[in-house]
Order: C-alpha cells, then sequence, then structure tokens
C-alpha cells in the first residue's frame, strides 16, 4: 500500500508544482484516515485505535520526508535555526544543571530533603517532601529537567504516579536565564519586562500547583516508608541520606563520569526535538499553515481585542517557544499585548517541550495528559497575570530604559548570567533545607511544650 502512495506522489510531482504536491499529499493522508476510520469502526476498538494512531503517524512521516524533497533549503534554514538555538541557549544554560541535580541525586541529598521537607510540601502541594528538590531545580533552570527528575524519582519510588503528574505539571517552568536575558535583554531590549513576564510566569505556576494539591486525592498506591516519611525529623533526614550514600557503589569518579555522560545525552535528545520542531515549523510556514492556524486563533482572540498582527506569532509559538516570542517581539502589535503574548507562548512552551518531556518520562507510567491539560491552564493563567502586571506598572515604554546591547546577538549575553543563575540554585536548594531545619525545630519545640504543659 505504502509503495502505492509513493508511486502515486512521484507521479503527481512530476506535473504539478511544490506548493500543489504538499497539499494533495495532505488531501491523501486526510482521506486515508477517514476511510480506515470508517472501515474499522466496528472491530475491537482498543486495537484499532492503537493501529489507526500508528498508521496515522506513519503517513505523518511520509509528508515530511517528501516535504523535505520539495523544500531542501527551508529544510537546511529551518535545522541552522534549530541548532544555533540549542548551542546557544539551551546547551549553556541547562548543562550545569543537569550535571548538578545527576550528583545531587547519587549523593543522597535529595533523599534527605524529601525526608526534611515532608511536614511542608504535603500540605501545601500535596507531593512527598522530595518535590522540594524538584522545585528548586525547576524554577531556576528551565523545560524540561522539572520531567527529567520527576522520572528519576518516580522510577525510584520516592512518589506515587499522581504525585509524579503533579509535580511535574507545576515545576516546569521557562528558565529565568531565557527569560530576563533572552526575551527581555534580547528581544524585546528592555531588561524590566523580563521580571514582569517571569513573576507572572511562576505566580501563574505556583497557582496551578496549589490547585493541583486536589488532582487524584483518592490515590490508593501506598509506597514502602510512606509513613516514617510523615515523621520526618532532622536525625531521620540525615539517617537516610548516610545509607544511600552507603548503597552508592560506585567511586566519586565513576558518578561524575556517569552524570556528564547523562546529561550530554539528555542535551543531545533535546538538541535533536529543537531541530526538528525547527524544521517543521519552517515547512509549516512556508505551505501556509501557520496562517490558516494564525486566522483560526484569530476566531478566539480577535473579541479579546488582540491584533491579527500576533496571530502568527501564536502560531509558531504552539510549536516551538524560542521563535514564537521572537516573532511576537518582532510584531507590529502594541507592546502590551506582544508581552502577553509572549508570557502566554512561555507557559505553553510549546509542541516541542512537551515532546521532550514525554520522551524524559517514556520508560515510566506517567501520563501526559494532565501535563498538556496545565500547560493550557497556565497559559491562561500567565496570559491574565501578565496584562495585569501591564496595567498595574503603567505604560512599558516608561517603565525602565532600555538595555545598549551594542548591536550583538542576545545569545552572547548567557555566558555572563548562567554562573549567576546555577548560584541562585544552589543558595535556592540551600534555602529549602534551612526552612525544613527551621520547621522541624519549631515542631520540636511544640511537642516539648505541650509535654510541659501535660505534666
Amino acid at each position: 500500500m505504502y509503495f502505492f502512495y509513493f508511486s502515486l506522489l512521484l507521479t503527481v510531482a512530476d506535473k504539478c508544482e511544490g506548493t500543489i504536491l504538499v497539499l494533495t499529499m495532505t488531501i491523501v493522508i486526510i482521506l486515508t484516515v477517514l476511510a480506515i476510520l470508517g472501515r474499522n469502526l466496528w472491530m475491537q476498538a482498543a486495537q484499532r485505535r492503537n493501529d489507526i494512531v500508528r498508521l496515522f503517524w506513519t503517513l505523518a512521516v511520509l509528508f515530511f520526508v517528501a516535504s523535505m524533497v520539495v523544500y531542501p533549503r527551508i529544510v537546511f534554514e529551518g535545522a541552522l535555526v534549530g541548532l544555533k538555538t540549542w548551542w546557544n541557549i539551551v546547551f549553556p544554560a541547562l548543562l550545569p544543571f543537569f550535571i548538578a541535580s545527576e550528583l545531587l541525586m547519587s549523593f543522597g541529598l535529595v533523599h534527605f530533603m524529601g525526608v526534611l521537607l515532608e511536614p511542608i510540601m504535603r500540605p501545601l502541594f500535596n507531593v512527598p517532601g522530595a518535590g522540594s528538590f524538584i522545585m528548586a531545580v525547576g524554577y531556576t533552570s528551565g523545560y524540561p529537567i522539572g520531567a527529567m527528575i520527576t522520572a528519576k524519582l518516580r522510577s525510584q519510588l520516592l512518589c506515587t504516579r499522581i504525585e509524579a503528574e503533579r509535580l511535574m505539571s507545576f515545576t516546569n517552568n521557562s528558565s529565568p536565564l531565557f527569560m530576563l536575558v533572552a526575551v527581555a535583554v534580547g528581544m524585546f531590549n528592555n531588561p524590566a519586562i523580563g521580571f514582569l513576564i517571569a513573576g507572572a510566569h511562576y505566580l501563574s505556576n505556583l497557582t496551578l500547583g496549589l490547585a493541583l494539591r486536589f488532582y487524584g486525592r483518592n490515590d490508593r498506591e501506598r509506597l514502602p516508608g510512606t509513613t516514617a516519611r510523615h515523621r520526618s525529623s532532622i536525625k531521620q533526614a540525615f539517617s537516610t541520606m548516610i545509607q544511600v550514600q552507603r548503597n552508592e557503589n560506585r567511586p566519586v569518579g565513576k558518578i561524575m563520569g556517569d552524570a556528564v555522560r547523562n546529561s550530554m545525552g539528555n542535551l543531545l535528545n533535546i538538541g535533536g526535538f529543537i531541530i526538528l520542531f525547527a524544521v517543521i515549523i519552517k515547512l509549516l510556514d512556508t505551505i501556509g499553515f501557520i496562517g490558516a492556524l494564525a486566522k483560526v486563533l484569530g476566531i478566539f482572540l480577535l473579541p479579546l481585542g488582540f491584533s491579527p498582527e500576533i496571530f502568527p506569532a501564536l502560531g509558531s509559538g504552539l510549536f516551538e517557544m524560542t521563535i514564537g516570542s521572537k516573532l511576537a517581539s518582532d510584531s507590529a502589535a502594541p507592546l502590551i499585548q506582544q508581552v502577553v503574548a509572549v508570557g502566554m507562548i512561555l507557559a505553553w512552551s510549546g509542541i516541542s517541550v512537551h515532546a521532550q518531556a514525554a520522551s524524559m518520562i517514556s520508560e515510566t507510567d506517567i501520563r501526559m495528559l494532565p501535563f498538556i491539560l496545565s500547560r493550557v491552564v497556565h497559559c491562561v493563567l500567565a496570559g491574565l497575570y501578565t496584562y495585569i502586571a501591564c496595567i498595574w506598572t503603567g505604560p512599558l515604554e516608561d517603565l525602565a530604559a532600555p538595555a545598549s546591547t551594542g548591536g550583538l546577538p542576545y545569545t552572547i549575553s548567557f555566558a555572563a548570567y548562567n554562573v549567576k543563575y546555577f548560584f541562585i540554585f544552589i543558595i535556592l536548594l540551600a534555602a529549602l533545607i534551612l526552612l525544613g531545619i527551621i520547621f522541624q525545630m519549631i515542631y520540636r519545640m511544640c511537642l516539648l511544650f505541650s509535654s510541659f504543659r501535660i505534666r
């Protein structure tokens, strides 16, 4: 059957222009899927749905390959944009956090924080204390490291599936390095705008986290040692960390080597997704799909007062947030709409990030649907909070003096900021540990005071 479709497409290619070929292929794919759906509705639902999904992806890959043959220059330009984005932004921003998280998990600090901060994280977010480590990393690094560490916690049975889905949904954030440097300085040439976008971004995700504590409240999964974790203490936290270190049989050099190797592998995986989706966006823009998607978004956003100039940026941001943010900052829409659009794009994060997160959790039982739905809610909340912040601060043009970039690309600034935000991560981690110790001391004092009164 595939040979038949391929020969048909080659016949059309000899007689048609490239755009007509792509449109013809699209029609063939749609008609094929509809025919198979109509033919197999009466068959076994679960197995047939799986077959149909796999066939659809097969046809989509054929469509992608044929598009690359028709538009080789577009493919090269898209791949080049994706490679520059990964090498100049993602790689230097995430590599230190990936290596640090691998080392800290190997040395038992995550287990230490899990026992120590259980009485704090459980009432607030209904997640185990180990989730505090994911929060510290997720709020100081960026996508998709929260999903990666959540998958590790789940594989080590430090959280249930429902708890992992809660953690993954509100600990995945855009990097502060990206928002305050790349977006604010590089795209808007105004550092103060970065604080508005970042503040709304984090506040909306924390709001989402507080709401998600009610998700899956009837979770019946119980993990070993759950009861002991609820009776946490500083001594027990240290004992847990020491026990993890005793069970770690690898020498320090091997641990560090594995951390670097695993981090590089994850970053190469992320780079592949970024390049792939950069090519897809270029192809979709060339065949007019992004423009059509922008018109569909206009149906919902025009009544809200959005300018039509911002719709192509939102359409591109649906797939990849960096490209969408850049298009929004370059659009002819009012500045407040540009900022709100960037806030929404960063909260949604793009299908590219969704695919990266899916690859991180592929070997666990964590489901993607709660993550995708939470990104929709995060997008709406971030847009609303960003708009309120813009109205509250007054005209954005007068917010602060524009940054002087000297005409240099914004990616050059990353080298100066990367170490700074890594140390912020360390400080935040230390602050969470100190908070847990203080909470435990207060808790012990209250117990002593209560026992003294009883006597």
